[in-house]
């Protein structure tokens, strides 16, 4: 799209770069993303012209409010997007430079004895209960669930596409039984298994919203308590016994291995353990 018009970023530019998106196939969680970043810095903009030094001065400004560097990237990243579509590419920015993390914080890491504890708080929920050993037993993306037909489960393999690329996911048998079983009990003769009282899919907000309501009776900090961190649990327990990075790639369907080493990263607390079996130090 070219546009000579830099006086402001309005809402029908907005609607015109989500149409873009759209045609770029992006996910619809990249989407929503990108336009929450859109609207934040027009917002920041308001009537000024938009320039390099302005989009300069938004970055400054994430910096400013302490952002975390990936944070301040991820922001950019959706607004370089934008800037690409309306044509301007000389207001683009460059991310800042973060070194590359050894270890992830332990707050965020979910370990396994909190997702089974997750999954007893969800007992009297089963079909949240059955969405998260979904996800944590196949590695998916929450969008992904949609993929999980009766047809599809039956086979014992899930076809996936998603942003252009089609692939395979199995299930084990335990959670084909599982996942069947919950058809036949809610009457889902074939389609998507998944689906709300109205038979549309679920919504991932409210997999989250409900997800988050189990935090005190499970003892689980709600920092870490997210439908994203039940597949960087599966990926981190199956690099653990595989040892096999390319592959579990294949499996979440990363494009690029360097994402796959940040789901598989050890907490701070792992990587203090680590360093001290080594005996260097008397």
């Amino acid at each position: 799209m070219e546009n000579t018009k830099r006086n402001r970023i309005d809402e029908q530019d907005i609607q015109e770069f989500r149409a873009y998106l759209v045609r770029e196939e992006k996910s619809a969680a990249t989407m929503e993303k990108y336009l929450r970043d859109a609207r934040a810095f027009a917002a920041f903009l308001g009537e000024q012209e938009i320039t390099k030094e302005r989009v300069v001065a938004w970055k400054e400004f994430l910096i400013e409010k302490e952002y975390a560097a990936r944070s301040v990237n991820s922001k950019l990243a959706g607004l370089n997007s934008l800037l690409r579509f309306m044509g301007w590419e000389d207001c683009k920015v460059k991310n800042l430079k973060t070194q590359r993390q050894t270890y992830c914080p332990g707050e965020k890491a979910l370990e396994k004895a909190e997702y089974l504890r997750l999954l007893e708080a969800a007992k009297d929920q089963p079909q949240l209960q059955l969405v998260m050993e979904t996800i944590c037993g196949s590695g998916i993306r929450v969008s992904e669930l949609q993929f999980f037909t009766v047809e599809a489960v039956q086979r014992g393999k899930i076809e996936i596409s998603n942003k252009g690329k089609t692939r395979t996911i199995l299930i084990t048998g335990k959670l084909k039984k599982k996942l069947l079983s919950w058809a036949k009990k809610t009457g889902i003769k074939a389609g998507t298994i998944f689906v709300t009282r109205s038979g549309k899919p679920l919504d991932r907000s409210n997999i989250w919203a409900k997800m988050k309501k189990l935090c005190r009776a499970a003892g689980v900090a709600a920092s870490k308590v997210f439908p994203h961190n039940l597949r960087k649990l599966f990926a981190r327990m199956f690099y653990k016994i595989e040892k096999d990075i390319a592959k579990l790639a294949d499996i979440l369907g990363h494009s690029s291995i360097n994402t796959t080493r940040i789901y598989i990263m050890t907490t701070g607390l792992e990587h203090l353990r680590q360093m001290e079996r080594l005996g260097l130090v008397l």
